[in-house]
């Protein structure tokens, strides 16, 4: 904050005070108008800075949140790994779009009711709303760059803080609030604000269209067959799923209707196969490379997905693999080196047990081969994610050895990052890989080899990954959000 901006008088919507509830709905209504009260207060007073020009005073408005307090160690349900405290004390959360987040936090709010038999209350919090968040959804406002303005908007108004975007809770132990209070949520108001902007940038798609189950694939041909998977389910009338979304907000309902290719592609081409609940399914081509893996589930992970799996091509490490062969990841050789310091190499990142069952049966639907034959056509085993995609062309005696070490049956540059951050963020993971060449084996990846590769193996490999989703979208969230994803020192919200 400059020195102008701590002279200037601050000017505040007026707020109510905080008010207890004992019942969810009506608390998430009351987050939505306090959060509508500010956001309201900032873009119109925005909108008047920049027509008048400079004001003599400073706007602020502040986030909603939520707050708890108990004061026993009520005995909650052992089975449950989320919608609890873990001891005594008061906890607290900002909330942003609410109108977003409304099934999550009513869900998550009832859960918090009905274990403690205490109120939640819910008032304004000491977070001030960045004015840039606050005018992200008003498609008729936009806040121009720094210096684009004759004078500094940062004097005027709240700006992203940096020190507050960050993931203290997710990674570490011990955290609090600025007033003592425990992290009721994973992620702060402004931390979700933040991803909410990026997702829109990154994939051209708004985040009210994202799905509870999502798929991340390093292909364009698997978005081909998605597509056309998608207008197959429009003409089915029991499919269940509503509307095929697209980069730029297309959103189609007839089977038949186009869906254009933006001008400019995004750096990750995002669709949405929606269901009512969000019950759909999201495919993100997040590209090649573990960078672009972290920067996909960094920002998706704030929409509390119930699953998110990997379907992609992959090197097959062992000779008794063939092009096409799958490899479902039980385990993970971390060499990407995107999250070392967020999530050091020595921590485990355990397969799931029942994501991996859901992927294996899919497998075993889609091919119609099971039991002991299925070993014909998949490996399971540990997956290698490296940060060099031409890793072949050095010295192989290092990388190899390692590899044999680690007993990995296949290498890619994705699967290992985004198993791992969901595993940081609490989100359910897995990996099904399609092998599409054998360096090791001098069986590389050439044109007319992947061409035809490609035309007989992406679409049964796509459908795999969408029946396991269907499949595990069926399974009761609790169960799918399994303890084993949860640390000593967790927050009651998923």
């Amino acid at each position: 904050m400059t020195r102008l901006a701590r002279q200037l008088p601050v000017r505040s919507p007026d707020m109510d005070p905080s008010r207890s509830f004992t019942n969810a709905k009506e608390a998430v209504a009351y987050l939505q108008e306090l959060y509508a009260l500010s956001t309201n207060f900032l873009r119109g007073k925005f909108q008047k800075v920049l027509s008048d020009g400079a004001p003599h005073v400073r706007y602020r408005a502040f986030y909603p949140e939520i707050r708890i307090a108990t004061t026993s160690h009520d005995v909650i349900d052992s089975r449950l790994s989320f919608g609890h405290v873990s001891e005594p004390g008061i906890y607290s959360t900002t909330v942003t779009r609410p109108d977003l987040f409304q099934h999550y936090l009513t869900q998550q709010i009832d859960l918090l009711i009905t274990n403690h038999g205490v109120p939640v209350h819910v008032g304004p919090s000491r977070t001030p709303i960045p004015v840039h968040f606050a005018v992200l959804n008003d498609a008729d406002l936009t806040v121009p760059q720094d210096g684009a303005m004759p004078f500094a908007l940062r004097d005027f108004f709240d700006v992203p803080d940096l020190s507050t975007t960050n993931d203290d809770i997710v990674n570490g132990h011990g955290f609090k609030n600025e007033d003592g209070s425990g992290p009721l949520a994973p992620f702060t108001a402004q931390r979700i604000d933040y991803s909410l902007a990026r997702l829109s940038h990154y994939t051209a798609t708004d985040p009210e269209y994202f799905q509870n189950h999502v798929l991340f694939t390093n292909y364009q041909f698997y978005v081909e067959e998605f597509v056309a998977y998608g207008r197959e389910m429009l003409r089915d009338p029991d499919s269940g799923y509503t509307a095929l979304v697209g980069p730029g907000n297309q959103v189609i309902t007839d089977p038949d209707a186009p869906l254009e290719e933006p001008a400019k592609l995004p750096q990750m081409p995002t669709y949405h196969l929606t269901r009512e609940g969000d019950g759909g399914i999201t495919l993100v081509n997040i590209g090649v490379g573990p960078s672009n893996a972290k920067t996909a589930t960094d920002h998706i992970a704030v929409l509390r997905p119930h699953v998110w799996l990997m379907v992609g091509h992959c090197a097959g490490l062992r000779n008794s693999q063939s092009l096409g062969d799958f490899v479902l990841a039980h385990a993970y050789l971390r060499e990407d080196n995107v999250l070392n310091d967020d999530l050091p190499v020595w921590v485990p990142v355990p397969a799931l047990a029942e994501v991996q069952i859901a992927l294996e049966q899919a497998v075993a639907d889609v091919s119609q081969v099971s039991g002991y034959e299925l070993k014909r056509i998949m490996r399971t085993g540990t997956v290698a994610s490296i940060d060099n995609r031409n890793w072949e062309l050095r010295d192989q005696a290092g990388p190899v050895q390692r590899l044999s070490q680690s007993r990995a049956v296949a290498l890619d540059m994705e699967s290992a990052t985004i198993a791992a951050n969901g595993f940081r963020f609490r989100v359910p993971y897995g990996t099904l890989l399609c092998v599409s060449d054998k360096p090791l084996h001098g069986e590389l990846k050439l044109p007319g080899m992947a061409s035809a590769f490609y035309k007989t193996q992406v679409s049964r490999h796509l459908l795999i990954g969408i029946r396991a989703m269907e499949a595990l979208r069926e399974m009761p969230l609790e169960r799918l959000h399994s303890r084993k994803l949860r640390s000593f020192e967790e927050t009651a919200f998923l």
